[in-house]
């Protein structure tokens, strides 16, 4: 007989709908601020990664990492600084876990990440941005 794993399992059917959600702001990287492909996804990913460490104890956010390749993130536009402002307040009010980041020393907002939720929790404060390209 094997022995129980020490580590736990993700729960299935929640793990498999696990999403962390990233909203980039599209216009850092047009005119007339024109910032470099590059550095617009570092802001992506220092979001993504204060958002997973901030909330590294929630039980989702352990089951998402367990999830190793098969994780899923969805990068979305936020139109500009404004739109992102009014996003995290939005979810600020209801209680949805997320870390702005913000680009220092100038104090600029760049992005937003959601810890992993399940996505049905969270899609509906989502549906007015669309997917970054």
């Amino acid at each position: 007989p094997s022995l129980p794993s020490s580590r736990p399992l993700p729960y299935d059917t929640m793990a498999a709908a696990l999403v962390q959600y990233v909203v980039l702001r599209g216009d850092l990287a047009r005119p007339p601020s024109s910032w470099p492909l590059g550095a617009v996804v570092a802001q992506g990913c220092h979001a993504a990664l204060a958002a997973v460490h901030g909330y590294r104890e929630h039980p989702d956010t352990g089951a998402y990492l367990e999830l190793g390749a098969a994780m899923t993130t969805v990068v979305l536009e936020a139109p500009n600084e404004n739109s992102l402002l009014d996003l995290s307040e939005l979810l600020k009010q209801n209680g949805v876990d997320h870390r702005l980041w913000m680009e220092n020393p100038e104090g600029i907002p760049t992005c937003l990440a959601l810890r992993p939720y399940p996505k049905n929790q969270v899609k509906e404060f989502l549906r007015n941005f669309k997917l970054l390209k």
